[in-house]
């Protein structure tokens, strides 16, 4: 394995790897020349094996497969980079900035037969595969209303320009996205506790809706058996900062109504608690690791043999590794992970337009609204380009 973005998401996912027997790592990149070396130290590789450009690195022949641990605005260049030179991915969520990215990933690999796998890790928890279970053999009765919590965005001040440091490949770290000048609030801070970049559109184009309610989206889509669809109407309302370099949304309540009558409702976590609560006729079922329900008797109900089971895994990676040796469907496909992300993304687009949209999951286009339709995709500075 290669592994291209080695920061603290894509070192922590490059440990996970090394706890298997089946992954051997063999490369890694990073525009940051500090996480590079870090990284080749912890997997205990050669300096030659540590690259600046990730094209450079998946021309190695003894890489099988990648990860991609980029920040997002990177996501689908490098997925689709790798995919193309015969690599089996391992993608962090969310999927794509923007839904027609997401779409030319989803086709790519289809069309290179590549195993996939989406960083929406949840899915490997026994918890959540079992509350989902349990809505998918109707044991809430007829499912109504799905309410998550998701955490807010952030603000912060403007910050002024500073000299580009040594040890980071500017020009490369910004790539598809727009010139501007560094400050360290743009890329990462220690001081600020997170990732920057989440917060701006310019590479997480729906900000943390996206970001971290994919996760959210995807249980959500998981139990009410919609991985492959997407919803037919959205709407929303957010409070956006006023001025700064973060211009993504903090608080905020979206509306998804699917077409058949469920209607999923996304909130940031001062309104819900944060997780994913399955509403039904007979009950409820909540759910982001540890469970809850009401009545509480469902969290002793067994699956029956004859009834629906979903894809079990104990671990997202080795779930990967299992999949590319056996070339089977691993836990989250491009496909779901397009969906899930594409629904994120939509709410970012309802909070901008600040109106009801009509979607067509199908054709992915939205009904009679070339204005809204023109946000599914976005110019890339040049060189780069899908």
């Amino acid at each position: 394995m290669g592994f291209i973005g080695v920061g603290g998401k894509g070192t922590g996912g490059m440990q996970n790897f090394m706890a298997s027997k089946d992954a051997q790592m063999v490369a890694v990149c990073d525009v940051d020349a500090r996480a590079r070396e870090g990284a080749r130290r912890i997997a205990g590789l050669a300096p030659e094996a540590a690259y600046n450009d990730f094209r450079e690195m998946l021309a190695r022949e003894d890489v099988d497969a990648a990860q991609v641990a980029t920040p997002d605005h990177w996501h689908v260049l490098a997925a689709v980079a790798a995919a193309e030179a015969g690599k089996d991915v391992y993608c962090e969520k969310p999927l794509s900035n923007t839904i027609a990215e997401g779409r030319a990933l989803v086709e790519t690999v289809e069309r290179h037969g590549t195993v996939f796998q989406h960083g929406t890790q949840l899915r490997s928890l026994r918890n959540v595969r079992f509350v989902c279970e349990l809505v998918r053999n109707g044991r809430i009765g007829e499912l109504q209303t799905i309410t998550i919590g998701s955490p807010p965005g952030q603000a912060t001040s403007a910050h002024p320009p500073e000299p580009v440091p040594e040890w980071l490949d500017y020009d490369r770290w910004l790539g598809p996205a727009p010139e501007e000048p560094y400050t360290q609030w743009r890329v990462k801070t220690p001081e600020h506790g997170q990732c920057c970049w989440y917060f701006i559109s310019d590479y997480s184009l729906s900000g943390w809706v996206a970001g971290f309610g994919v996760h959210d989206i995807d249980i959500a889509h998981w139990g009410m058996d919609a991985e492959l669809t997407g919803p037919v109407e959205i709407e929303g309302e957010g409070v956006f900062p006023d001025g700064g370099l973060f211009d993504t949304v903090l608080t905020y309540r979206l509306e998804f109504q699917y077409a058949n009558g469920v209607k999923i409702v996304m909130t940031s976590t001062d309104q819900n608690p944060h997780g994913v609560r399955f509403q039904g006729t007979e009950g409820w079922v909540f759910t982001r690791g540890e469970i809850d329900a009401e009545p509480r008797s469902l969290l002793k109900e067994e699956i029956g043999p004859s009834e629906i089971h979903l894809c079990e895994s104990e671990s997202h990676e080795q779930n990967f590794l299992d999949c590319v040796k056996t070339r089977a469907r691993t836990l989250t496909p491009a496909e779901v992970a397009h969906r899930s992300t594409s629904t994120c993304l939509l709410g970012g687009i309802a909070l901008k337009r600040r109106r009801k949209l009509r979607w067509d999951p199908k054709k992915e286009r939205f009904l009679d609204d070339p204005e809204a339709d023109r946000l599914l995709a976005y110019a890339m500075r040049a060189p780069w380009r899908l």
